[in-house]
């Protein structure tokens, strides 16, 4: 029996192919919408994780100054070497520190030139922040101690001095950097855009060599302090405060003169920021499926009014009035379910393609397309009930008189 019911309520849709397609067109435009919506803000939280992590995982970035990157005046001491050997030394959870010099120069190099970023640090910038080696090597104990000549080239700066010709490395060529010439001993493995433009636009000297040679000055901007997997980030940034406190002085009111970044809360807040925005647009585009299961309750009270006669003639048959009910709410239900299958297919080839226009990863959520999908497939229940129930309570010998 009830096969032969949605066989009917399948020829009732497929007899008006234009109206029913007007009619589920709201619902096409609801599911599509919500499905866009959720899948495009998944994938900007998943590229700012992304960005996130290539700055390095578990990472504090301690600068002087009471902002990031420094600032609040001439009078702010900077730190020096020994600042990262302390911090390594005496607190406990640390997995890595890199002391860290910036800055802006031009290199030189096969009858090339290009205007970079230098960066002063030890072979414990490559753990903080996540960067691995393309080809090469990292500097040896001896050329980090004696300042060598030495650098490693990201590989922006290696494209753009070295091209894209096979076997056009660099390794082993002089790159010129102000007034003096260093080996390139290594190339830097790609990472992209980050937080503060482009990673790969850097060339990578030993910290002294970087004071000696470039800055004439033994201060260091930055300390980039990684956190062993699992540390509470928490007692660990007090017990870093406070060392740095006693080491640069600061009395018992004095407020802090450094500034304590951990980009794990960072990630942490943006991901619950971006989950809060998506589930809100979604709730937003939820409103149009709304709209169509109005729009299907109108349809369907239409259809019941067109086909009172024969409602009449199968109530006056035999038919029950629960067969009535079940074949009317059968057809809203298929309408809007074919309304919510169609609406996923439109929605998974935009939601790819806005991704990749974008720029972030395509993040494909089964649980929102079957949750689309049966959501929509309740809006038939609800919105197609009133005119199911109407058709099955008609007076059959009233509905026969019906012209």
């Amino acid at each position: 029996m009830l096969f032969s019911i949605l066989m009917l309520a399948l020829r009732s849709v497929r007899r008006n192919m234009l109206r029913s397609f007007l009619t589920i067109l709201g619902i096409v435009i609801g599911v599509s919408a919500v499905i866009t919506m959720v899948t495009l803000g998944n994938g900007a939280t998943q590229a700012i994780e992304d960005k996130l992590t290539s700055l390095g995982t578990n990472l504090l970035m301690v600068s002087p100054g009471q902002r990031l990157g420094g600032g609040g005046g001439g009078g702010v001491p900077q730190f020096i070497e020994a600042d990262g050997d302390a911090i390594r030394a005496q607190i406990g959870g640390v997995a890595a520190v890199a002391p860290q010099g910036r800055a802006n120069a031009t290199v030189v190099a096969n009858g090339r030139n290009w205007a970079t970023t230098l960066v002063g640090s030890n072979n414990a910038w490559f753990d903080t922040g996540n960067w691995q080696l393309a080809s090469g090597r990292q500097f040896t104990d001896n050329e980090q101690q004696a300042g060598a000549a030495v650098c490693l080239v990201g590989e922006t700066v290696r494209r753009e001095l070295w091209g894209n010709t096979v076997g056009q490395t660099g390794l082993g060529q002089p790159l010129r950097v102000r007034q003096f010439s260093c080996e390139v001993v290594g190339v830097l493995a790609a990472k992209g855009q980050g937080g503060m433009g482009d990673q790969d636009d850097t060339v990578l000297l030993p910290l002294r060599t970087l004071q000696r040679r470039v800055t004439g000055s033994h201060k260091v901007g930055i300390l980039l302090v990684s956190m062993q997997p699992g540390s509470d980030s928490g007692p660990l940034k007090a017990s870093l405060r406070q060392l740095l406190r006693e080491r640069r002085h600061l009395a018992e009111g004095d407020d802090d003169n450094f500034n304590i970044f951990d980009t794990q809360q960072l990630a942490q807040t943006l991901s619950s920021t971006m989950a809060v925005l998506t589930s809100l647009l979604g709730a937003v585009a939820a409103v149009s499926l709304l709209v169509g299961g109005i729009g299907i309750m109108n349809i369907m009270l239409v259809s019941v009014t067109e086909r009172t006669h024969e409602i009449g003639l199968r109530l006056a048959v035999g038919a029950l009035e629960g067969e009535v009910l079940l074949q009317f709410l059968i057809e809203a239900v298929v309408l809007s379910a074919l309304g919510g299958m169609i609406g996923i297919i439109v929605a998974t080839v935009a939601s790819y393609w806005l991704s990749r226009l974008m720029g972030v990863p395509y993040q494909f959520d089964l649980a929102i397309n079957l949750m689309s999908l049966v959501f929509s497939a309740a809006i038939g229940v609800l919105f197609g009930y009133m005119p199911a129930r109407r058709a099955a309570r008609m007076d059959p010998i009233e509905a026969l008189r019906h012209e």
